[in-house]
Order: C-alpha cells, then sequence, then structure tokens
C-alpha cells in the first residue's frame, strides 16, 4: 500500500525530530519552517521537498501536520493568503499537533469539512527524544472515519495514540494536563521557598513529601531544581503560561471560571515579566523565592 504524501510545517525541536522519525519510516515530506537551517536538514536526509507556502504544500499533500506555538499562528497558517484552506485537496486531513484553543480548532474543522477535507487534534505528550524514535503520547479527537483514516500514520509516530472523541477533545484534554502540572509544579515550587523563608531545610521537605501521597515526578522536578539546582523539565514558564492562558479562554468559552487556574496563570505571568520566561517551569522557584525574601 502506497504511503501519504505527508506535509509538515514546523520543524523546531519536536517537529523536527517527528519529521526525522516520518522519513526513518519511508513517507515522502514536503516540508516548510522560517528556519532554514532545519529545512535543509530535512531535505539533505532525502524524499523531501520544500513547498514556497502552505497551499502549495497542501496541494502537494494527503495529510498535513503542524506542529506550531500558538493558535494565532495556527490560523495565519490556515487562513493566511496562500493558506492551506486555499489548497488543501477533497479527502486530504489537516492534524493539528500543537496545544490550541478548542474553539479554534473546532472552527477551522468546519471551514476544512465545507471543502471536504477532515481535521484531527493530535496534541503531544513526551519529549522530542521519543519523537524522534515514534514513542510520543498522542490525544487525538476528530471525526471517526477520520481518525481512522490517519491512524496507521499516528501510530508510527506514537507509542500510546489515545482517541477522545469529537474534534477538539484533543486538545482540551491537553488544556487540563497542562494545568494540572503546571499548578503543580508552581504549588510544589512554592513550597520549597516558603521552607527556605522558614528555615526549614529544603532537602529535608522533600524527603518528608516524598514518603507520602504528594510524592510524583513533578515533585522530582521541583526538587531537583530547588535543592539541587539541576534544570532537568523541559518545558519553558512562556509555554505554560501560553498554555494557562488557552485553559482560562476555554473555561470562559465554556461560561464558567476557573479560579485556581487564575491563581497560577497570575503566577507564571509574574515569573515571565521578571525575565524567567525562558527558563523551564521549576525554575520559578526563583521568582518565588525572591518574593519570599
Amino acid at each position: 500500500m502506497t504511503k501519504p504524501v505527508i506535509g509538515f510545517i514546523g520543524l523546531g525541536l519536536m517537529g523536527g525530530n517527528m519529521v526525522e522519525n516520518l522519513q526513518k519510516r519511508g513517507f515522502e515530506l514536503v516540508v516548510m519552517d522560517l528556519n532554514k537551517d532545519a529545512v535543509s536538514a530535512v531535505i539533505g536526509r532525502g524524499n523531501a521537498t520544500e513547498a514556497a507556502s502552505p497551499k502549495e504544500l497542501a496541494e502537494a499533500s494527503d495529510i498535513v501536520m503542524l506542529c506550531l506555538t500558538t493558535s494565532e499562528v495556527v490560523e495565519k497558517v490556515v487562513y493566511g493568503d496562500n493558506g492551506i484552506l486555499a489548497g488543501i485537496k477533497k479527502g486530504a486531513v489537516l492534524i493539528d499537533f500543537g496545544t490550541s484553543i478548542p474553539a479554534s480548532t473546532r472552527k477551522i474543522g468546519a471551514d476544512l469539512a465545507a471543502k471536504g477535507a477532515g481535521m484531527i487534534d493530535a496534541p503531544l505528550g513526551r519529549t522530542p527524544a521519543h519523537a524522534k524514535d515514534g514513542l510520543l503520547n498522542i490525544m487525538a479527537a476528530g471525526d471517526q472515519t477520520t481518525f481512522d483514516q490517519v491512524k496507521p500514520v499516528l501510530d508510527e509516530q506514537g507509542e500510546n495514540v489515545f482517541y477522545l472523541g469529537a474534534l477538539g477533545a484533543g486538545h482540551v484534554t491537553k488544556l487540563i494536563n497542562n494545568f494540572m502540572g503546571m499548578t503543580t509544579v508552581c504549588a510544589m515550587s512554592q513550597a520549597f521557598a516558603v521552607a527556605d523563608r522558614a528555615g526549614v531545610d529544603r532537602q529535608q521537605l522533600f524527603d518528608i513529601m516524598s514518603t507520602g501521597p504528594s510524592n510524583s515526578p513533578f515533585m522530582g522536578f521541583c526538587k531537583n531544581y530547588a535543592v539541587d539546582g539541576v534544570s532537568n523539565l523541559g518545558f519553558s514558564i512562556n509555554n505554560a503560561n501560553k498554555d494557562l492562558g488557552y485553559f482560562l479562554q476555554m473555561a470562559s468559552d465554556m461560561g464558567t471560571r476557573a479560579e485556581i487556574a487564575e491563581g497560577t496563570s497570575h503566577n507564571l505571568q509574574a515569573a515571565v515579566d521578571a525575565g524567567l520566561g525562558d527558563e523551564n517551569v521549576p525554575n520559578i522557584f526563583d521568582y518565588f523565592l525572591k518574593l519570599q525574601s
């Protein structure tokens, strides 16, 4: 059976490794990125070409994949001059691997459906290293028939591919996941800072907390930075701040309010304003430590 031609926009650390994995598995790629070095690396591996516009990429592709930073960027690529919507083929599928606002995802899906194309939202879990080996966690949602159409390709990219139902449910789930995770990191990082202010040894605090139900991988990441000075959770405060903003927007779109998320968002924004945006999320400990002193 002939493999589908895949168009891929967004060759950052995650997207670039996803493309390398697809190339190793014999897929033909059409790619785009503002970073021409990243494009050259893909083309240098063979069986790949560069498109001049999202429209041109969509015209050449059976499946279009996006690994972009924000809903705003996704909408620009879809709706802009020479965008994906102008070139996508009937029967083709757009897959958004980023973390996007669910209402935006549903709007794009409806506009694609009017042209006879499908859409899957499929945000990711795990790391760029997992992406290179095809071992991601993929939270996919959309029409069942469309999901079944692209699942063989998703299986090449993810060790665990979850089907979550109607379009947008993947992005809803990812935002909930990131709300829980980033709130946990903020709370634990502040706990270490308050302990320091109170004269409690941070290592001893960890030794006590880690013997109870608070123990978790997130606690380990927080301890690694607050106690050992090692920052190894590869997710920036800027990204966390963006995702919490999307979570709050989602709650607002549903006619409700998420006050705990508002607190987390306030702390993340304050850390960004303090110049820590490019740091990993557990490094928010530095902001809390200064706040407590």
